[in-house]
């Protein structure tokens, strides 16, 4: 799962202590090494110009290889675009008094969410949301998503996990 609990320490006595109770972090799924990617780029030049070699010598090779370099540009491109969109984490932190959540994105300023855990709602919309199983938390007159790029289980077991933690049923 592209979650983990990375902190999980018994509660400090002082509620204003600096060390969270438990630490959530999630991130999206990145399946594409950089060997993979370069694997594939070369996969996909080698597919492009097979064809080519039937023309070589001719006149006609000259007019198909720009389309065929655009090709790999537009393919390169698109899978850089995809990479910095892994760079997106969220991050939960759980104290006895407050909940806080941190999300960064690529080429933008964190997003941060704090709330009282006591007043928390995690609410799992199975229909309705943007993605299957929605998940969010309702508190400090806010809605806000967590995990949008998890899948629909990963979204479901993560909201068991969260209710359980925040000691909500």
């Amino acid at each position: 799962m592209p979650y983990v609990w990375t902190h999980d320490i018994a509660a400090p006595e002082d509620p204003g202590a600096a060390l969270p109770s438990a630490v959530l972090r999630l991130w999206p799924h990145q399946s594409l090494t950089k060997r993979g990617f370069a694997l594939f780029i070369g996969v996909t030049v080698a597919l492009l110009a097979l064809p080519l070699l039937v023309l070589i010598g001719s006149p006609v090779v000259w007019a198909l290889l720009p389309f065929m370099v655009l090709t790999v540009a537009a393919v390169w491109l698109a899978l850089k675009a995809s990479w910095r969109q892994r760079n997106v984490t969220e991050e939960l932190r759980l104290w006895p008094d407050r909940v806080r959540i941190d999300r960064r994105d690529p080429r933008r300023a964190p997003r941060i969410w704090e709330a009282n855990p006591h007043w928390v709602q995690v609410t799992l919309h199975a229909t309705g949301g943007p993605v299957e199983n929605y998940l969010t938390l309702r508190g400090a007159g806010r809605e806000v998503e967590l995990g949008a790029f998890l899948s629909p289980e990963e979204r479901h077991a993560l909201c068991a996990e969260l209710t359980r933690r925040l000691g909500l049923r």
